[in-house]
Parts: structure tokens; sequence; C-alpha cells
């Protein structure tokens, strides 16, 4: 059964003093199962983004720990910063990362706002998917007035707490209160500028966030207010749905940052905001710095930058994520203010086990070492699919070579899509050179299961042919994706840069090497399944495969020779 799992993204109103920070932040440590993924403090908001994850109960568990900490050590009373808030712990959203729906995750929120209030004695106050009406789905409208009009906000009816006192006592005062919801991956995300004025900054934030501006007559900026029908005021809306933006200076930085909350990732990307807010600030005589994500950020809204900004460019597409990361990072300026480590600020790198340890992770020397040793794995399997991975890499760097070749600027997009498919190849044939040894190892546990009696022999032996059969199929995918990614070869043989055409045959030969090498693995494994009719039908598909990997080396190095000549 797949885990259910469940991220929450408290803000606390405390960005200055650590030892507070860290206190806070470790209670949700003390919850087996949870994983403490980010603590991102900011002296000049005096707030701090802790991001953690784990199943829903556990991070509902955390999260009132966090909660109870948060009100034992920070005293609203004495709070400032620039950011809004109105409690200790401003904001507790939950968000769903796996298996879960909003639905359900929403139920988890309220649960846990229903013990903070009637435990802990704090408003409480549910909004986005968990609001209780419509007006409160927005946190703007429940946050409005912030901590100091929070005694006036309890007194009216209107703003009754979902949960928890509806008075402001001495208890209450020191505390604040708690917006809590269910919603969508969020992005904080400032864009800095090269201005103190917060006036620029907020008409940069005007031009983009979804509310836009008041409509005015005559000058946009004092002219009189249009009202519509009902008296209210007209608003001209932003380039984007799902983002809300202010401008504000940062003492910190000395800098004045546009600040936008990104609800909608979909409608509203990271690298078209940034961009739009470049233009925006362009026409006001506002150079943009760079940029600052704050807490975690998916690792696919990183790639879709890289590659938006490789279009741009006219690069081709097919490199590594590693690669496309760091474009990423310096395309949208991310480091400007801060280092930028995406192993600390991509959700899913910090969701790798740490003792996970894999063979394509370890350098050329300690893999060659580890295959030469007395271990049985990596074997010839390992090899073969990690022979075919060096072939077609070098198809797709001979993709990425011709896509940048001077004069062949309008063919760019030609190579770049070759470059695409030789890159997830690339990636499915590195995922087999593990998944081999890790196939060998199933076998070998299946064999040092318990055999005394008839009952443990029968499970045994079940599992032994499992594990066979798939100890067969693994190499059996590594011989028809290292057969398949010859026609990246192929393309480029015919195609491709003319001064590279010799590492387009030593990448044909690995990759039909890696056909050959994992053949002989289907067929030895092949011979201990106790299943002879699917042995046979796995060793006819080898067979078919390696007689056309043979095939197209051929006519490819044919190709080749001619080329040469």
């Amino acid at each position: 059964m797949q885990r259910k799992l469940i991220e929450c993204v408290p803000n606390i109103s405390e960005g200055r003093d650590l030892t507070k920070i860290n206190e806070i932040a470790k209670q949700v440590e003390t919850v087996e199962g949870i994983k403490l993924l980010d603590v991102d403090p900011g002296k000049a908001t005096n707030r701090t983004v802790i991001t953690f994850v784990g199943e829903p109960e556990q991070v509902i568990e955390a999260a009132y720990r966090l909660i109870k900490k948060a009100k034992e050590l920070i005293d609203m009373r004495h709070h400032n910063g620039e950011h809004p808030r109105f409690g200790a712990t401003d904001v507790c959203p939950l968000v769903p990362i796996a298996n879960i729906s909003m639905e359900e995750t929403a139920r988890y929120a309220r649960k846990l706002g229903e013990r903070v209030g009637n435990e802990l004695r704090i408003p409480v106050y549910f909004y986005e998917n968990a609001a209780t009406e419509q007006k409160r789905k927005n946190l703007a409208n429940v946050r409005a007035g912030e901590y100091e009009g929070l005694s006036e906000k309890l007194q009216n009816p209107e703003w009754k707490p979902d949960f928890g006192p509806a008075v402001f006592d001495d208890e209450v005062a020191r505390s604040g209160a708690v917006a809590i919801s269910a919603r969508d991956f969020l992005i904080a995300y400032n864009i800095n500028l090269n201005t103190t004025s917060t006036r620029r900054a907020n008409a940069i934030a005007f031009d983009i966030r979804e509310a836009g501006r008041i409509k005015r007559e005559g000058n946009p900026l004092t002219g009189k207010k249009v009202l519509d029908e009902n008296g209210k005021p007209v608003r001209i809306p932003g380039k984007f749905k799902g983002v809300k933006g202010i401008g504000w200076y940062i003492e910190e930085y000395g800098i004045a940052q546009v600040s936008y909350n990104i609800t909608d990732i979909k409608a509203a990307p990271v690298h078209l905001v940034f961009d739009e807010s470049v233009k925006a600030a362009d026409k006001r005589g506002v150079r943009v710095t760079g940029s600052e994500i704050i807490g975690l950020v998916p690792k696919q809204v990183m790639l879709d930058a890289a590659d938006y900004f490789l279009k741009k460019q006219k690069r081709s597409l097919g490199i590594s994520e590693k690669e496309k990361i760091k474009i990423a990072v310096k395309s949208l300026g991310a480091d400007d203010l801060k280092p930028f480590n995406p192993k600390e600020k991509i959700i899913e790198y910090l969701l790798e086990e740490d003792n996970n340890t894999k063979l394509i992770d370890l350098n050329l020397s300690d893999f060659a070492d580890l295959t030469a040793s007395e271990a049985p794995a990596p074997g010839g399997g390992s090899i073969a699919a990690y022979t075919a991975t060096l072939g077609i890499a070098l198809g797709t760097m001979v993709a990425n070579l011709s896509s940048h070749k001077r004069g062949w600027d309008e063919q760019w997009e030609f190579y770049s899509e070759w470059a695409v498919k030789g890159e997830k190849y690339k990636q499915k044939l590195l995922h087999l050179v593990d998944e081999d040894t890790q196939a060998f190892n199933r076998i070998m546990e299946a064999f040092q299961m318990p055999k005394k009696t008839e009952e443990d022999k029968k499970i045994r032996a079940e599992a032994i042919e499992a594990a066979t059969l798939y100890a067969t199929e693994v190499p059996l995918l590594v011989m028809q994706t290292a057969y398949n990614s010859m026609e990246v070869m192929e393309a480029m043989a015919e195609h491709g840069l003319p001064a590279s055409i010799s590492d387009v045959a030593v990448g044909t030969m690995a990759a039909r090497t890696g056909v050959y090498g994992a053949y002989y693995n289907v067929k030895i494994n092949a011979a201990g399944l106790k299943n002879t009719e699917k042995a046979a039908n796995l060793l006819q598909q080898a067979q078919k495969i390696l007689k056309k990997a043979q095939e197209k080396e051929t006519k490819i190095l044919s190709l080749i020779d001619k080329k040469m000549k």
C-alpha cells in the first residue's frame, strides 16, 4: 500500500532569535516518521518558514507540538516585522504531496484546528480548502487588520474563530491567532530590485498579481477611483491568476523586493512571473537583480524554468537534470542574495533516503573497484547497462554539439529533440544499472529464506522463481532500451556534426555491446526458471532484439565509414 504524504509549512512570527527558532522547529522531529525538510528564517520579516513532511496523523501531531511551543516562546505583544501576521504561529497550511486528496487533507486541517483551539486556547481560522465559508477562503481576508486589529476582529460576530476563544484576553494577546488550511503547493517568491522604493516595487506587483490595481480616472496614481454599480472600486486585473503580491523594503539586504505568493504554479509558472516582473521593472527604470525562493520548491518548477530559458537562447533541452537546475538558478538569479543549494531547496531531493546509496552515485574509480572486488554484484548485467549508458551519452553529446553549431541555428530544435530523446534513454539505462544489481540481490535473499518445513520450502521456491523471473526481465529491458537508443546514433550518423562522427561510431558500438552483454544475462537467468515455457519466450524475445541490434550497428557503421571516406 502506498504511503499517504502531507507537507506542512507553518510560518512562525520569529525570524531573528535562532535559539527560539530551532527549539520550535525541532518539535516536529519528536514525532516518529516526520522529516524536517527546511527552516528558513528572515530577519527583516521577523518570520520563519518551517517545512516538514510525513503521514497525515504524524504531521498533525507534529504541527500541534510546534504550535504549542511557538505559543510558549513567542510573545506577539512585542513582535514587529515587514510581513503581515496575526499570531505566534501565523499560518499552518497542509499540502497534499502523495496518495491523498485535497478533501482528505482538509479534514486533517480541521482536525488539527479543533485540537489547537480547544486544547491550546488559540483562536483558529480555517482558510483556502479548509474554509468554512466563502469569505474565509482568502488568507488576506482572514488576516485583515493583522495582530493590531485582532482584538476588534474577535468581537465581530462575522469573524468569530472556527475554534478557540473569541476574546482578546492576556493569553490570546500573547499568542495571537492562527490560520490553518489545506492548499495546493504555494511558492513564496521574491523579486530583488536595484532600488529602495517600495512604491516602485508595489507598482510592479500590481502589474503581475491577480488582483491588479484599482482603476482610476485620468492619472492612474492619483485620479478618482472608478466605482461599479454597487459602489465598489473597479479593478484592472494583473497578468497572472493565482498570484498575490506586494512591494516592501528589506532592511537586511538594503533593497526593495516584490514579494509574491504563487498559489497556482500551472497558471503562473515561476519563470514567467520572473520574466514579466523584469519587463514591468524595466518600464519604470528599475532593474531586477535576481530573485529569492523562500522555503522549498518542486523539482519540476526548476526544470520548466530551465527549458523556458534554454528555448529563449535556442539551446538544446537534452541536457542532464543537474545542468538544468544550474541554468534555472542562474537564469532566475535565485542565488543573488544567498546560495541556492538544490539538495536543500528542492523537495524531491530532500525526500531521497540518505542511506540509499546507488551504484550510479559512485565515482568512476570506486565503481570500477567495487566491480573488481570479491562482491558478486555489480556484475555483467549492471556493466552491460552502464556500457549502453555511455553509448547513448555519446549520441546525445553529438546532438547537443550539432544544436549549438554556428550556422546551424535554424536547426537547433531538430537536434534538441534528438538530445531530449537521448537524455531519456540515458536516465532509463542509468536506473537499470542499479536495478540489475537489486534483481541479483533479490535472488540471493530468496535463497537465504528458511526451508525447515514444507510450507517454508514452498514459500522459498516461489520466492526464488519470482526473483529469477525478475532478474531475467531486467536485462531484457536493458536490451530493448539499449537497442532503442541506437536510433539517436543513427540520426546523428546521418545529420550530426561531421567532426563528431567518430563519437557516433563509439556510441553505436557501446550500445550494441550493452545489448549483447544483457543478452547473456537473460540467457543464464532464464535457464534457472522452472517455468520452461516462460523461459523460452523470454529467450526468444532476447534473440530478436540481439539480431536487430547487430543489423542496426552494421547499418550505422557502414554509413559512418562512407562519410569518413
